[in-house]
Formats: C-alpha cells, sequence, structure tokens
C-alpha cells in the first residue's frame, strides 16, 4: 500500500480538522478585573497579644456573623466580645452585587485579613467588589474623609477636552449618590463612575465624603484617563472609554456599564461566531471535495 494514500488533499482535511477542533469562539467583550481581586490592604502596626485565644475567638465570632450576614444584605456591622476584648467590625458589598455574589466576595475576607496582616488591632481588606474592617477596642480612630488608597491610570488625555467632561460627570455622581442614599453608577459622555459610601454615613455626610473624594481624584489623577480613591467612609471610580464604554464579560465584573452597550457587545459577538462558522463550513467542503478527488485520482493511476 505505501504511503500514496496519505497525498497533499489529506494533509490539509488533517490540518484543518486540527485547527478546528481546538479553535474556541470568544465573543468579542473586554475583560475587567473581577470583583474578588485585591484592591489594597490596611494593617495596624500594633498586634494583639493572645495567650488564652481571648481575641482570636472574639474575631473568629465577627467574621462567622459577618459572613452569614452577607448572604441576605449588602452592609452590616456588629460587635462581638467584652471589655478590652471587644472587637467592631464590619462588611460592605458593592451596591450592584447579587447577594451570591457578594457572599461569594466577603468569604475571600477573613483569610485574606489574617494571611496579610495577621493578629493586628486593626484590619482592612479592600476587593473589587466589597471590603472588610475590624478594630480591637481602644484603637486609634481615623477621619472618615482621610485618603486610605488611590491609583490613577497611565495613560493621559489632557488637551482634549476631558476634564471638563470628567469634571461635569463628577457633578452627576456627586448629587446621584445623595438622591440614590449611598451607592450610584453612571455613564456620562463616554465617562463611567461609581461611588459608594460607608452603608451607616448619613445622605449629606455621604455627599460630602464623595466630593471630598473627587477633589482628590482631580488633584492626585490629573489628566489620567482612570482613577480610584479610597476614604475611610467612601470611594469612587472613574474610567474615560474615548470610544464608548465598553460592554464587560461579567454581570458582576468591575465595572459595571450600561445595557445599551452590552447589546451592542453581544451581537458583535454573534456576527463574528456566524462569519467564522460559515467561513468553516465552506473551507470544509472545498478541502472534503479536494480530498475526494485526490482519493479518485489516486484509484485511476493505480488502475
Amino acid at each position: 500500500m505505501g504511503f500514496g494514500f496519505f497525498s497533499k488533499p489529506f494533509f490539509l482535511f488533517l490540518s484543518f480538522l486540527v485547527f478546528f477542533t481546538n479553535l474556541e469562539l470568544y465573543p468579542l467583550v473586554e475583560s475587567a478585573p473581577d470583583y474578588t481581586t485585591l484592591v489594597y490592604k490596611g494593617c495596624a502596626k500594633q498586634s494583639f497579644t493572645d495567650p488564652a485565644g481571648i481575641y482570636s475567638q472574639a474575631l473568629s465570632a465577627l467574621f462567622q456573623t459577618l459572613l452569614s450576614q452577607s448572604m441576605k444584605v449588602k452592609f452590616y456591622k456588629t460587635t462581638t466580645g467584652t471589655g478590652q476584648t471587644t472587637i467592631t467590625g464590619l462588611f460592605q458589598c458593592r451596591g450592584d452585587l447579587s447577594n451570591s455574589d457578594c457572599y461569594s466576595c466577603a468569604s475571600r475576607l477573613p483569610t485574606l485579613a489574617d494571611k496579610l496582616c495577621g493578629k493586628t488591632l486593626a484590619a482592612r481588606i479592600q476587593l473589587y467588589g466589597c471590603y472588610m474592617l475590624y478594630e480591637v477596642a481602644g484603637f486609634a480612630q481615623i477621619s472618615g474623609m482621610e485618603m486610605l488608597f488611590k491609583t490613577c491610570g497611565a495613560t493621559n488625555v489632557a488637551g482634549t477636552g476631558f476634564e471638563e467632561r470628567r469634571d461635569t460627570a463628577f457633578s452627576v455622581l456627586e448629587s446621584g449618590v445623595v438622591s440614590n442614599h449611598g451607592f450610584y453608577t453612571t455613564n456620562y459622555q463616554s465617562v463611567y463612575l461609581l461611588g459608594q459610601c460607608e452603608g451607616d454615613v448619613g445622605d449629606s455626610d455621604c455627599g460630602e465624603c464623595v466630593k471630598s473624594a473627587v477633589q482628590k481624584a482631580q488633584v492626585e489623577c490629573g489628566s489620567s484617563i482612570s482613577g480610584q480613591i479610597y476614604l475611610h467612609k467612601c470611594f469612587i471610580s472613574y474610567n474615560y472609554y474615548p470610544n464608548g464604554v465598553p460592554r464587560r464579560s461579567s454581570s458582576s465584573s468591575y465595572p459595571h456599564p450600561s445595557s445599551s452597550s452590552s447589546g451592542t457587545g453581544q451581537n458583535t459577538g454573534k456576527t463574528v461566531a456566524i462569519i467564522l462558522g460559515g467561513a468553516a463550513s465552506v473551507g470544509f467542503l472545498v478541502i472534503l471535495l479536494m480530498f475526494a478527488r485526490g482519493v479518485m485520482k489516486k484509484k485511476h493511476d493505480d488502475y
């Protein structure tokens, strides 16, 4: 028989099968950081001594209470222990997370607190979708307006009218977070914004906190295309998309864009899949015919 059967069309056929067996069609969407991604950690310099395990027990009870509540609500604050071992703590999820995503996010926080901070008198762990903090009784309090963390995009868009557009969007955010009682997201002329205050902060104080965060963003980030500012009692983020806010890959991704852009992204992905699928069918038919032709030619030559 020899190797005459393995003609060029047959190799093309095998190559085609291998290619399309390994091909995966992904919709054309922009990925975003997962809501469980670590943003920053804040750990007190002082650690507690705990030979009898009293602090550890109180802290464990605190975490258990917070996690059980994260399946039901987006914010919860409580206290455990007595006297010097009293520990106050809270968790908060971003306002647009579902209850299941909130729990999934919050469930990572106790382990991260222990891993990143150890047995400190106070700790705060901030993920994209949630955060948790605790303080042992007597720990020095800080101002609600104190900046804990900032990040600014590396790309600058100075001189394009961006600052004016962003500042107008900031004004919309400042009023929106008050009228929506502590959490607000919006798209304004290709600027996506998100603002949230701690759950026990009143509307007026929330507005002042977000206003302070906006001012810090303007100073700290300048003409950066994106930024996040975390104060003790609130945080804001903004992203500028010159070509329009893209669709994100998950309803719980960060940030969460408008549904109108989401529809466009889905249609684009489906269209590409249909085009590739049609091309695959045509290519398969062509190579199949070439393969059959090669087999027939070989049989003719053998005779």
